[in-house]
Formats: structure tokens, sequence, C-alpha cells
């Protein structure tokens, strides 16, 4: 491999959120790589640092031929240029686009277990949330197609943020099942915004397919969110686009950016992004690989150790979402206990809905040794729970 992810990063003292924690705890829970980013994106920052003047940036051309060629040739999508608006990042899109799009006191759904800033998102702007929670027969996920479009025809349901691959529990979503869900939406006058983000970090025999590039119905009914940020560790640059087929929506969506001042780059963002999507290439697909071996490490030590835990099935992202439910349905004191106990920060289930209850969230975009360093961590945390609750007849 031309690029070494096995390399441990010291990460403490630089301001990190996720490092942000004391010296014997190991972070494994936000959506943030401890590798560090791809070499090309580094030199194109320093390059524009080292002119030593950082003012205000515009948008080149450059910007939206990087993005519009890497969707037509890595996800068979055609974006023109004028779909595409820069904005600071994914959430600050979605809650602009849930401000503008729809009103007070209506329903935007969401299909749960899910990321959880949708829900403030939508509820810090006084909107309802309705959700379609996913289907668990206990070894994976799917939908419920009749609850969906009995919410979707509410006529108090006026968007639907869909996750595209789904955060946390690593669905990429096929074509039949996006045509679906955006054929209901259309039917029923649910406007999709559709969160991409995680879409480059597909295990390395599966791809993505974008919502808007299934139909011309799901394009004209459809935001979609994209940026470079997850796929190329790059999330504190502040960098992302927002594609909208449709004329009238983008015209409200600009406005809408432009508005909450969520629309400048700022002095890095071009050069990062450019950077990533014309000479990143490389560097994430051996990232891709890097990331695929740790999940089978991962899935490995599970089954021979922690037989009880169960992780499910996933082809995206890099965040483990693993079934605790044998053991406890109260994660979020699970969680607590392997953190105080095994030194180990992972996220709790309940963060991303009602039915994540009896789940945890683990990151494992880091490198082998500090993987292994948490499953040991996990395994400890794991076992003391166990042997506690067995002590005080907990169940």
């Amino acid at each position: 491999m031309q690029y070494d992810f096995s390399v441990l990063t010291d990460r403490r003292n630089t301001n990190s959120l996720k490092w942000e924690v004391d010296e014997n705890v190991l972070p494994m829970w936000v959506a943030d790589m401890d590798f560090k980013t791809a070499p090309e994106i580094i030199e194109a920052i320093q390059e524009k640092v080292s002119k030593g003047i950082l003012g205000y940036t515009i948008i080149p051309d450059d910007w939206y031929k990087a993005i519009i060629n890497w969707w037509g040739r890595r996800h068979n999508f055609q974006i023109d240029k004028e779909w595409l608006i820069f904005c600071t990042g994914v959430v600050p899109a979605i809650s602009s686009a849930v401000r503008k799009m729809t009103s007070v006191g209506e329903n935007i759904l969401v299909q749960t277990p899910v990321y959880n800033i949708f829900f403030n998102s939508i509820k810090n702007n006084g909107r309802n949330v309705v959700e379609n929670k996913l289907l668990y027969d206990g070894k994976e996920y799917s939908i419920d197609f009749e609850d969906l479009e009995n919410k979707l025809s509410d006529p108090q349901t006026t968007m639907m943020i869909l996750c595209n691959p789904h955060n946390p529990i690593g669905k990429v979503w096929d074509k039949d099942t996006l045509k679906r869900i955006g054929e209901l939406c259309f039917k029923h006058h649910v406007l999709v915004l559709s969160d991409e983000i995680h879409c480059d970090l597909t295990d390395t025999q599966y791809e993505y397919t974008p919502f808007a590039s299934i139909s011309e119905i799901c394009a004209n009914n459809s935001i979609t969110c994209i940026a470079p940020t997850k796929a190329f560790n790059i999330a504190g640059v502040q960098t992302a686009a927002v594609v909208v087929p449709n004329e009238i929506f983008r015209h409200k969506i600009n406005r809408a950016l432009n508005t909450d001042e969520v629309a400048e780059p700022n002095a890095i963002a071009m050069e990062a992004t450019i950077a990533a999507f014309t000479k990143g290439e490389k560097w994430l697909s051996e990232l891709r690989y890097y990331i695929e071996e740790n999940k089978k490490v991962a899935e490995k030590f599970i089954e021979s150790e922690l037989p009880e835990l169960y992780i499910v099935p996933s082809h995206a992202t890099y965040l483990l979402w693993i079934d605790c439910n044998k053991i406890t349905q109260d994660t979020d004191y699970l969680c607590h206990f392997i953190y105080s106990e095994a030194g180990l920060y992972v996220s709790a289930g309940e963060t991303y809905g009602e039915n994540g209850k009896g789940f945890v969230r683990i990151n494992i975009a880091c490198p082998k040794e500090r993987l292994e360093d948490g499953l040991t961590r996990l395994k400890k945390g794991i076992q003391l729970f166990k042997k506690v609750n067995k002590m005080e007849g907990i169940k």
C-alpha cells in the first residue's frame, strides 16, 4: 500500500472534540477518524497557507468540476453545475432546509435508529419528529413500508430526511428501495432531504446509489447534501455542497443558506475539497480497504471473545452497530459503566432513537493497534458488567 494507516496519531491537546477526554480514556464514539488525511489535501492546504493571506474566498470553477467529475465517474450521477450550492456543512444545510422548506408545527419523518443530530435540526426549529422505525429481525434491518406510507400520507408530514447510506446501521440502500421511497414521497407530496455524507465510505465491493440519480421523480423532489469531510477526515474544514436539481427548490435553498450565513467558504475549504476529489482517490481506495480489514478484526474478536454481542452486518461507514440485548437493554448505563471501568468511550444506541436501546455504536476508523486496545477494553467492560449484574441480580 502507498499510504500507511497503521501509524498511531497523538491527538490529545489539539483541541480535538473526540480526544477531549481523560488520559486513561480511549475515545471511539464520534464519527471522526484517527488517520491523517490524504497528504495531497495537506499539501494543497499548506500551499494556500504559505501565501500568508487568508482573506475572503470565492467558489472557483474547479470546485464545481471536481464534484461533478467525482460523482459522474464514481457514482454514475451526472450533476449539472447549476444544481450545486456551497455550504459550510451538511448539518447546517439540513437545518436551513428544514426552516425554509417546512413550516413550524409540521412533521418531518426519519427512519430510526438514525443520526441523532437530525432530531436537533427538527425539534430546535419547532417541527415534529415522526419515526418510521426500521424493522430489526435479530440479524439485519429493513424498512416497514406499510408504516412509511401511512405516515407519509398524513398531510402534516411535509419532509422526509433520508440517510443514504444509513448511519448508524451502515446500510447501503439499494436502487429498488430508494425508488420505492421516492415514489411514495412524490405520491404524498413529501420532500426528500437526503444526507449522503457517508457515501464514499462503502466496503470495497459495494457502491452507494445517489437518491437523485434514481429517476426524474427522485431528482425533482429532493435536496441532497454531500461533502468530502467524512471520507477524507476533514470535518473541521467545514465544507459541503447541496445538490438541488429542481429550480424552484434550488432558489429557496440558495436563499436559505445565504440568509443563515452558511454559504461562504473559509480560507482553505476550496483547496481541501478540490484536492480531495481530484487527487485523493488512491488514498480513499486504500482507506476503504483498511477499514474493511478493521471490521473483520472486530467481527472475529467479538465472535470469539464476546459471543453474547452481535455486530449487525453493514457495508458502509466505519461505525459498528452492536446488539447487546442478550446482556442488557440499558446500553446508556452500559456505556457509562464501560467508560468508568475500562476507559472506553462509545455511544449508547438510544441516542439514535428509542429503538436503539440495547445497541452501542463504535467507531473503528483507527490504526489496528488502537482498535485492538479498544476491543480489549470492551471485553473488560462487558465482563465486569456481567459480573456486577450477576452479583446484584440485575437483568
